[in-house]
């Protein structure tokens, strides 16, 4: 696990300044402080920060092949690596180190860029090629890893595995994309290759970028098919359990690839157990396992996590966070994320990465098994909306549901009738209404509400579901619920493993992600529906996959996810943040919101006459965004200081 980046002009244009470099590596100190190297010649230079997990005495990059006409960085780790070795140097490659980087290096060197294809593992690397005098950029196929880039109008490339690198760099100057503002507010982050960052893209997972005399191509090299679901296929729901079951170990296996220890994050959920029971039966000492949770009821799964950890015998640790430490960490990991937390859960994940770290330099995680096979209530919920509404609106007139709208709103209590405005009895039977706009932050008709006259003019045409719309209708034969599933692994996954990445590299440590395993991953996506969700039983395959393994306890649990007292915290000990944040002289200065619906939102969440709690928390990270990376203020003022991690039980 490392970080990457570089600076490229075209021929004839001024050389690389090599103090760029070095502050594009300083940038990234917390990715590797094990090592660090800078490869500069002329117009090209590469940069490279190291934690040391595979070939600790060498594997020093930027690493060339045997003439110095080909050199890589390289971020990630392969898994097979290992049994290439002896085909390459039979073809004449002569290896100096035992990392699996130079194999990656001679790969490229037999197959150009098809090495991509042999490649199983998690990954963003840079080949610089000197005989061609042209870069080549792969990422992994899930998008496991980061890249982000700048390509200039006088073509020249910036790229690195975080965005904090390219602004050292002077790649582009510290502006809000507008443009992208829709997506954030409706999708928790940006859907597409857009970041919040005017002129910074990211390449896209499966896919790869050619830079050469200034001109970018990207292409890509990896795709699921959603629409072969296998529905008519007459096979034995046992043998796909079994055939899933056997991907599933050989996933988890590859992954304990290490020369350093290693652990996993474990919080009580099927998805973290399951990886626990597997690995358990791998290794000979305990596993060492890292649980987090706060002092509240709602918000605690840790009599969960002991369950799992007391059956198989773990080495267990475990933290509870305080609402002051919560709130004075979110500078600090605004900065690692570079953009906006987009989710609540990427506190306690620094938590337990910093509680990990002291003990492990790579963990496994649970991250991608939702996404793969229908873990969230949303998919169920809006198939039985769409089934249900569709009757319901072609059996009853517009009176007849003005009517039931009535009564329910007159006799049910307040909040019942809030979750019923959220079924077909209020909302049309489509996917617009029930899926897209149900569970946004912010939908279309709020947004138009909260953006000031100025800023809806501009925006007006901006559809914030497009991103997500161009993965939701590509794949025209595959069933609703293949659909919803290939829409999140292309859009709502890649947040969360960017959350994963950044919260864990914050703290110096490696996270693996053992259900994303691209052979794991194609075979999950074929599988018919009913092995995903199967009546009220969610990631059916995997419930199935485990039984005999994890306690029943564990098996015949509901989705926690990763519970944040957000709700009742906005009500009291982070009112403040609101103040300052949602409603504050800065934030209304900027323009950007109209300042009556910022105090009805902040109103109506503290008086509990409504939850707006994901939208606060989307309010308060951006405000905090902008005045660090935008104004470049270090927010030192609004905040106490950063906490430590509290101490460990």
């Amino acid at each position: 696990m490392c970080g990457i980046a570089g600076i490229l002009h075209p021929e004839g244009r001024r050389t690389v300044d090599v103090r760029l470099l070095k502050a594009m590596a300083t940038a990234m100190v917390h990715r590797g402080p094990d090592d660090h190297g800078i490869f500069q010649t002329g117009t090209v230079g590469l940069v490279h920060r190291r934690l040391s997990i595979v070939d600790l005495t060498t594997g020093h990059q930027p690493m060339p092949n045997e003439d110095g006409s080909v050199h890589i960085v390289f971020n990630g780790e392969i898994y097979n690596h290992a049994g290439y070795r002896s085909g390459l140097e039979a073809r004449g490659h002569v290896f100096a180190t035992h990392s699996d980087t130079e194999v990656i290096v001679h790969l490229y060197e037999d197959y150009g860029v098809g090495c991509v294809e042999y490649l199983r593992g998690m990954f963003a690397f840079a080949i610089w090629d000197q005989r061609k005098r042209e870069l080549f950029i792969a990422r992994d196929r899930l998008g496991v890893k980061p890249l982000y880039y700048v390509h200039t109008d006088d073509g020249s490339l910036f790229f690195a595995s975080e965005i904090k690198a390219l602004l050292a760099a002077n790649a582009h100057r510290p502006e809000l994309n507008i443009a992208a503002l829709p997506d954030y507010l409706a999708n928790h982050a940006t859907c597409d290759d857009t970041t919040l960052f005017a002129g910074v893209r990211r390449l896209p997972a499966g896919h790869t970028l050619r830079w050469k005399d200034g001109k970018v191509e990207i292409k890509r090299y990896w795709d699921v098919n959603p629409g072969d679901t296998g529905e008519g296929n007459s096979r034995a729901v046992a043998n796909y359990v079994a055939e899933w079951r056997e991907l599933f170990r050989t996933s988890v296996k590859l992954r304990l690839m290490s020369d350093v220890p290693l652990g996993m994050f474990l919080s009580g959920g099927i998805d973290s157990s399951a990886i626990a029971a597997v690995m358990s039966q791998m290794v000979a000492e305990p596993i060492k396992t890292f649980s987090v949770a706060f002092n509240v009821p709602e918000a605690n799964e840790l009599d969960y996590a002991r369950i799992v950890a007391q059956a198989f015998r773990t080495d267990h640790h475990e933290v509870l966070l305080e609402p002051s430490e919560f709130a004075a960490a979110l500078p600090h990991l605004i900065w690692h994320e570079d953009e906006p937390l987009g989710h609540s859960a990427s506190v306690p994940l620094y938590f337990v990465s910093q509680l990990a770290q002291r003990h492990v330099k790579v963990v496994l995680t649970g991250e991608g098994s939702d996404e793969l096979l229908a873990g969230y209530y949303r998919y169920r919920t809006t198939l039985l909306n769409l089934s249900a509404g569709r009757v319901y609106h072609r059996f009853s007139t517009d009176g007849i549901r003005r009517l039931v709208r009535g009564v329910v709103a007159g006799l049910a209590p307040d909040s019942l009738a809030r979750k019923l405005q959220r079924t077909f009895l209020w909302r049309s039977p489509d996917i617009d209404a029930l899926y897209f706009d149900n569970f946004a932050v912010f939908t279309r008709e709020m947004q138009r509400n909260l953006f000031s006259k100025d800023l809806r003019g501009q925006l007006e045409q901006v559809n914030p579901y497009s991103g997500m719309l161009r993965y939701f209708d590509a794949p025209s034969s595959a069933s609703l619920l293949q659909r919803m599933l290939y829409a999140d692994l292309k859009t709502y996954l890649h947040e969360l493993l960017m959350k994963q990445d950044q919260m864990s590299m914050a703290a110096s440590i490696e996270s693996r992600v053992p259900f994303l395993d691209h052979k794991l991953v194609e075979f999950s996506t074929a599988l018919p529906d009913r092995l995903k969700l199967r009546g009220w039983t969610t990631k059916y395959v995997l419930r199935e996959a485990m039984k005999g393994l994890l306690p029943e306890s564990i098996l015949r649990r509901g989705k926690m996810g990763f519970p944040v007292p957000l709700r009742r915290w906005f009500r009291g000990e982070f009112r403040p943040l609101l103040e300052e944040f949602v409603v504050g002289e800065r934030t209304i200065a900027r323009g950007l919101f109209r300042p009556d619906f910022l105090q009805r939102l902040v109103q109506e969440h503290v008086a509990a006459a409504a939850d707006h709690t994901e939208r606060l928390w989307a309010l308060v990270n951006f405000e905090m965004w902008q005045r660090q990376f935008i104004d470049g203020e270090p927010l030192k003022g609004a905040l106490p200081q950063v906490a430590e991690a509290p101490r460990a039980r």
